[in-house]
């Protein structure tokens, strides 16, 4: 019988993808190559929303597998239109839940023992009932001496691996035919993108994995006590039992109780921004599902007159994103270029990060994040909203060509964290409309472009780093304001002012030179002070040079 029933849900799923494709064909291929190319595009938008809606009731009604690939479709912003990842963002892994006694006798099966032998209580209502798996509450007898007794038992849904073996071979049927359009072969590696999400999803379903991401998660913020993590029972957990310190407190989404508890959601977003930062660019390791269920804030009891204290607490590590130290010293490459609102350095960064197809028109790229810096750099979420929509018609027209071409790809070590910071933003925004995520990235920034090895130099060093960031962000502006004076046509008859553009234009190549070596003695002198004579005197070394080359440079012109 269950043979018959993974059958047929094979068939199902080959035959909702057949007509999906077929219908594509019909619309894109056949009909724009016989004269209704206007009526085709006229009703694409409403075409590709519908397509969305098919799969996203299927996926509700199916669960298992689909449920996840319309969540990883939703942040395929690279490689799928607008209007499909919109319709699958909000594709909640919640399903109706399993039998609250198949789950029982799976999870004493696994434990070797019966509820009432190894808990309390146990509430047979579950917390979530998610696609994979379903969570119970439950409270620990006092035997079970691991210094809480309020646990969440987290258990696989029975039957769960050989549906989600199925489902993936079948998405691996879809892939082979997909991989047959050129145009899709040429943007997207569509067998990757499914080796990819098949590693994640055998991930989620190993409990023990997802035991050893909490515990990596739990130490890298052990010292910080603004983060709270769960602390998993090991003697309860299995590969498909997880049994977990009950965390449980007000869902970062319920906004009204976190005002009524007294707590700045302001703070709550900004503290958020920051927590994600340490996860990208230091830990290297990052909580891949932020989505409501998985997130809260934790009021902590003060002393009567202070104010109220919090903590951020994550829950559910079966998601998890490795930034190697390649890709992260890529990232905080883009991070100084966004810093300075350097597009050329942008662009550099999008190379390291493999992140631009072959043939990418690089200067047009360059000068849409030019214009992005000049007009959008430091306006908070709230300001971003309320631009004019026919200003955002006019970007679109200048830039029409780029936009139409995407030449963007998603690197497959990056896909998790592309996603979570899309999710990240929407959420930001809900606790705070008038956050600004500048203001976040620039602390981070002023990090970057220090050295490492001063690190310990504290604040004199701090002050360095942002004096440095606003001098390295001076040359990329000064060249695109006449760069852009001179892609004008602009024409200068008066000689004198023609001399004076030329001087200026000269002295922008030579404050390249200048900040570095201004930022080498500043840096030499106070690594020196700090008692580190070996690292200073070798910046102020490179500072001598650097010097020579400024003087003969000048001597030349």
């Amino acid at each position: 019988m269950a043979s018959t029933h993974l059958r047929g849900r094979y068939v199902h799923i080959l035959t909702f993808f057949a007509g999906v494709i077929s219908r594509f064909i019909l619309w894109d291929i056949v009909l724009r190559r016989i004269g209704f190319r206007r009526w085709v595009h006229g009703n694409r938008t409403e075409r590709l929303r519908r397509e969305a809606t098919r799969f996203r009731v299927l996926a509700i009604r199916m669960g298992g597998v689909m449920i996840k690939v319309g969540q990883f479709l939703s942040s395929r912003l690279d490689v799928l239109p607008r209007e499909v990842t919109d319709e699958l963002a909000n594709l909640q892994d919640e399903v109706p839940a399993e039998d609250f006694e198949a789950i029982r006798q799976l999870a004493e099966t696994e434990l070797g023992a019966s509820f009432q032998d190894l808990f309390e209580t146990v509430d047979p209502v579950p917390l979530a009932a998610a696609s994979l798996g379903q969570v119970h509450r439950a409270r620990l007898g006092i035997e079970h001496d691991v210094g809480y007794r309020d646990v969440v038992i987290k258990v696989q849904r029975p039957g769960i691996a050989a549906i989600v073996e199925t489902d993936l071979s079948a998405l691996s049927r879809v892939g082979s035919w997909l991989m047959r359009y050129r145009p899709i072969r040429a943007h997207a590696d569509v067998p990757a993108l499914l080796r990819e999400f098949s590693a994640t999803l055998h991930e989620e379903i190993d409990y023990e994995h997802e035991a050893s991401n909490a515990e990596t998660f739990y130490r890298n913020f052990a010292d910080d006590p603004t983060v709270q993590v769960p602390r998993v029972a090991r003697s309860l957990s299995t590969r498909r039992v997880l049994t977990l310190e009950d965390v449980s407190a007000i869902k970062i989404t319920d906004y009204a109780a976190i005002t009524e508890a007294g707590i700045d959601r302001a703070a709550v977003a900004e503290r958020l921004v920051a927590v994600y930062l340490k996860q990208i660019f230091e830990d290297g390791f990052v909580h891949a599902d932020p989505h409501p269920g998985n997130l809260f804030v934790t009021p902590l009891p003060g002393q009567d007159g202070e104010p109220v204290t919090w903590r951020l607490t994550f829950v559910d590590f079966g998601m998890m994103a490795r930034v190697p130290d390649s890709v992260r010293s890529s990232l905080r490459e883009l991070l100084i270029a966004v810093g300075t609102r350097d597009a050329t350095r942008v662009v550099k960064a999008y190379q390291m990060l493999d992140m631009l197809l072959p043939g990418a028109d690089l200067a047009a790229i360059e000068r849409a994040e030019a214009h992005v810096f000049d007009r959008y750099w430091g306006l908070s979420m709230s300001e971003l909203r309320n631009i004019d929509v026919q200003e955002v018609r006019e970007f679109a027209h200048q830039y029409r060509d780029l936009l139409l071409d995407m030449p963007f790809q998603v690197p497959q070590n990056l896909i998790y964290v592309v996603r979570t910071v899309a999710i990240l933003s929407g959420m930001c925004t809900g606790l705070d409309p008038d956050v600004n995520l500048w203001q976040q990235i620039g602390p981070y920034a002023r990090r970057a472009v220090q050295d490492e090895a001063a690190s310990g130099v504290g604040h004199w060093l701090d002050e360095v780093g942002e004096a440095l960031l606003a001098l390295l962000a001076l040359p990329a502006q000064t060249s695109r304001v006449l760069a852009r004076a001179e892609g004008s046509g602009l024409q200068v008859r008066d000689e004198h002012v023609g001399h004076e553009l030329r001087a200026v234009s000269r002295s922008v190549d030579r404050l390249g030179d200048t900040v570095i070596l201004a930022g080498l003695l500043v840096a030499g002198s106070v690594l020196v002070a700090a008692g580190r004579i070996g690292a200073g005197a070798a910046l102020l070394g490179l500072a001598g040079l650097v010097l020579l080359r400024v003087l003969v440079g000048g001597a030349r012109r």
